[in-house]
């Protein structure tokens, strides 16, 4: 039945040369509800998401057949309807007044638009036998595969700790890339040392801890010194081109560099 419905709707919208939006709810597993065999007969998937603790709402395309998919847009809701954020770097970095333990920002990508983001982490002395791991935005077993190269790697120690990890403003990231600012952030919230507000990160963890090279990292370092940032720990692996770039880059390859007190940056 809803694919005859789907059909006879696509006919007329081609037919009269109009364009045509189906609306339907998701599955508690995000899945469309229904048959697949209607993602299939159109020419493009937008999820429509956000919460109800947040104003924004993001629309994000799965399918394009006429152009990129994982690109998003990014709305406020407001009484008069949904209006533009034209900058969501902004929204998604929260209040970086001062700098505290355990926060670091993430240059991300999110099909080809940069978007800036913070990562924080809490580690504290755990009460339980089985100290807890809790995730808001983030793959849980990315977190526990992080937290094992840390030890194993790096020589830091998270025996005993609760470690909780979230990402400011409600957004979801499935970027590798976020490992090496997640890394920080935890690095950071297990010291104490607060990482200086004008500092980005991004690069994917190993299992052996080294910081494999991430793609696009022009564009996201473009996008930190737009946002007035001053300072990069990149991957050293990977062709970078500085031109233009001002900001101060800090290049490692490995997890237990971490560790060290932050060398002049080149």
């Amino acid at each position: 039945q809803g694919r005859a419905a789907a059909q006879a709707l696509i006919r007329h919208a081609k037919a009269s040369g109009s364009a045509l939006l189906l609306v339907g709810h998701v599955t508690k597993d995000g899945q469309i509800a229904g048959p697949k065999v209607i993602e299939h007969m159109v020419d493009t998937v937008l999820y429509f998401e956000g919460d109800r603790g947040h104003t924004y709402r993001i629309v994000r395309a799965v399918k394009n057949r006429f152009g990129a998919t994982d690109e998003i847009g990014v709305f406020e809701m407001m009484t008069g309807g949904l209006r533009e954020i034209a900058n969501p770097s902004e929204l998604f970095l929260g209040d970086r007044a001062a700098s505290s333990p355990g926060a670091a920002v993430f240059a991300g990508v999110e099909g080809t638009r940069p978007l800036l983001m913070e990562i924080q982490a809490l580690v504290a002395p755990s009460s339980l036998g089985t100290p807890r791991r809790a995730v808001v935005g983030w793959d849980t077993n990315r977190l526990s595969m992080l937290l094992a190269v840390l030890e194993a790697r790096a020589g830091f120690s998270f025996a005993g700790q609760d470690v909780y990890l979230n990402v400011a403003g409600g957004l979801r990231i499935n970027e590798p890339a976020a490992d090496l600012a997640a890394a920080a952030a935890l690095v950071s919230s297990l010291s104490g040392v607060a990482i200086p507000r004008h500092r980005v990160h991004f690069g994917e963890v190993s299992l052996s801890g080294a910081i494999n090279a991430t793609p696009l990292m022009g564009p996201r370092l473009k996008e930190a010194q737009k946002l007035g940032f001053r300072q990069a720990v990149v991957p050293a692996q990977g062709e970078l081109d500085v031109a233009g770039l001002k900001l101060k880059m800090r290049r490692i390859g490995h997890l237990r560099e971490l560790a060290d007190d932050p060398p002049p940056c080149d």
